[in-house]
């Protein structure tokens, strides 16, 4: 049994933030794999949840006539990986989130909630953040744009604000178009593992392969909150890709802006191996995939 002390099914936003507004230790629930874990580890216990499940304007992928793509917070998974729009132009993304849990858990949770959570172990963040993901959130006051990379504070914390729900994520078209990259996952074993470590890299080259133009770097658990490295990435702008350095050069200046910890599944020590193996890693498989060749 959950210790929940009401459950409203809300119809729209405008409900959900109504129903929010009204109990202000509520909190928003989706697929609820994640919030209905903390209510029965007691964390959130004896709280009231508003779910916006079943509000249809906040399932679905939609690419605008400019050519932005928009995904809508209460979009499982299962749905992201198989939407041909996502495996078109975001393919990085569907393959980040099928690496959540197992069958079950990604035909039932959602990538807002994945997002919104807060946990730096979330799949979908760091990949989201090499993609300068833009959340909207609507509250009472109306309604409000955060890059991804502005939206965690801390631990489990966010901007986002009790009686505010998320109603899209959108990716712009100048951050996914002529940019190719990968994610990598490295967990305790293969198999429905929550991220020990968690490495996104994505590479725009030249129009002849051989440079450079652009490269983002972003982690899961190597800090507080998922990171972008933005020094990493300065660092490889305009070099060659008959350049072998470029990769230990990536690595070396991902070190110095990650600040992982030591925790039950992981010393820091590890993670800092894992930070400095998986960024060289995900380059190098970004570079291929963007059509340029690596020394490996």
């Amino acid at each position: 049994m959950f210790d929940i002390k009401s459950f409203y099914e809300a119809s729209s936003v405008e409900d959900a933030i109504r129903a929010l507004s009204a109990d202000p230790d509520s909190l928003v629930i989706s697929g609820g794999t994640d919030v209905l874990i903390r209510v029965r580890e007691g964390r959130d216990a004896g709280k009231g949840l508003v779910s916006i499940h079943n509000i249809p304007e906040l399932k679905g992928v939609d690419m605008k006539e400019n050519g932005d793509i928009v995904i809508g917070p209460a979009t499982s998974f299962s749905h992201i990986t198989n939407d041909e729009i996502i495996k078109k132009h975001l393919n990085m993304l569907g393959e980040a989130v099928d690496q959540v849990g197992g069958p079950q858990v990604r035909n039932t949770a959602t990538i807002g909630g994945n997002v919104c959570n807060g946990a730096t172990s979330a799949d979908s963040a760091s990949t989201l953040c090499t993609l300068n993901a833009v959340l909207t959130l609507a509250g009472p006051n109306g309604s409000r744009d955060v890059p991804i990379t502005e939206f965690y504070t801390g631990p489990g914390r966010t901007v986002r604000k009790q009686n505010e729900v998320c109603t899209a994520i959108t990716i712009r078209k100048e951050d996914y178009e002529g940019w190719e990259g990968h994610y990598i996952k490295y967990g305790k074993r293969n198999a429905m593992e929550i991220a020990t470590l968690g490495c996104a890299v994505r590479v725009k080259l030249s129009s002849d392969k051989t440079k450079l133009e652009d490269a983002r770097l972003a982690y899961g658990v190597a800090a507080p909150t998922p990171i972008r490295c933005p020094g990493a990435e300065e660092a490889l702008r305009g070099c060659a890709l008959s350049d072998s350095s470029i990769y230990d050069r990536f690595a070396a200046a991902a070190l110095t802006e990650v600040n992982p910890r030591t925790s039950w599944r992981a010393s820091r020590e590890f993670r800092l191996q894992l930070i400095k193996e998986l960024a060289k890693r995900a380059l190098k498989e970004s570079i291929r995939l963007a059509g340029g060749e690596t020394d490996a």
